[in-house]
């Protein structure tokens, strides 16, 4: 007979962490001990780029600051292209994202790529084409705050977070906010972000039940909005950016890691992983 190391997580555990504290999930692993300190320690985030494939950006916005690029993803008779554009969010959620980043890494380089309009709106063959885009240029960290629900996605999107994880560009995805499936965050070659209710700011845990790999603050969080101002509000979207911000200060103290790599430091440095010291002499 085996003893469970901790209670079996229920099937919403895959998408937020609610209903169960990090006490729950505790998780021994093998290997050396990776501290945050190791890990980021005095790292802001300098020199790396990251992308925000969203609603847009607010340019002028104080927790923001300098955007080193905006760009629109135009869907017209003609076709769909991405230009430069100066026309900000559309309904703050590219902002909020891009707040939390820079609030995490307060150093890295800014882009943004419009991909959703007003109230939200979007369509999957353009954010296929944000980030399709995103990853052409190599960007090192890509935060997706979005997902598709259509199946007609599906491969196109496998196959370019593929080229992505092998390109070093590393896609931070959002899980959906209910439990439906939902792309391109199942996949594993993205890191996938889910939030918890806990009150530190600063605390991520790594999820014992995969496919969503960690979650990050993000329920009853104070974001960025539009107008200079702030909201308090809940979601996976608003864990996702802060796991983007930790990716980028490991990759500015690290910059010659992969994105396999990064994924195992983000999984050892997590706040309920312990090291075993099985092996020991």
């Amino acid at each position: 007979m085996t003893t469970p190391t901790a209670p079996a997580p229920g099937a919403a555990l895959s998408w937020s962490l609610r209903g169960h504290s990090p006490g729950d999930i505790p998780i021994v692993a093998d290997g050396q001990e990776i501290t945050p300190d190791w890990a980021w320690g005095g790292s802001t985030g300098r020199g790396v780029r990251v992308c925000v494939v969203d609603s847009g950006v607010e340019r002028d916005h104080p927790l923001v600051g300098q955007v080193d690029g905006s760009y629109v993803v135009i869907k017209d008779d003609a076709g769909i292209r991405i230009e430069p554009t100066e026309t900000g969010d559309t309904c703050g959620h590219g902002t909020a994202c891009a707040g939390i980043i820079r609030r995490t890494a307060p150093d890295c380089e800014l882009y943004s790529v419009r991909v959703l309009g007003e109230r939200f709106a979007g369509t999957g063959d353009v954010l296929l084409a944000g980030l399709r885009w995103a990853v052409e240029q190599r960007f090192d960290v890509i935060n997706l705050s979005l997902s598709t629900t259509r199946p007609q996605f599906t491969d196109a999107l496998r196959a370019l977070a593929d080229e992505a994880f092998f390109g070093r560009s590393v896609i931070v995805a959002s899980a959906h906010n209910t439990p439906v499936e939902s792309f391109p965050w199942r996949y594993s070659s993205v890191i996938s972000v889910g939030s918890h209710q806990e009150d530190d700011p600063e605390l991520y845990l790594y999820n014992p039940k995969p496919p969503v790999e960690f979650f990050a603050p993000g329920q009853n969080v104070t974001v960025p909005w539009l107008g200079g101002n702030t909201i308090r509000t809940t979601g996976n979207s608003f864990a996702t950016p802060y796991m983007a911000g930790l990716a980028a200060r490991v990759l500015a103290k690290y910059p010659k890691m992969t994105t396999f790599q990064l994924k195992s430091v983000l999984y050892q440095a997590a706040s309920n992983v312990s090291v075993s010291n099985r092996g020991a002499e």
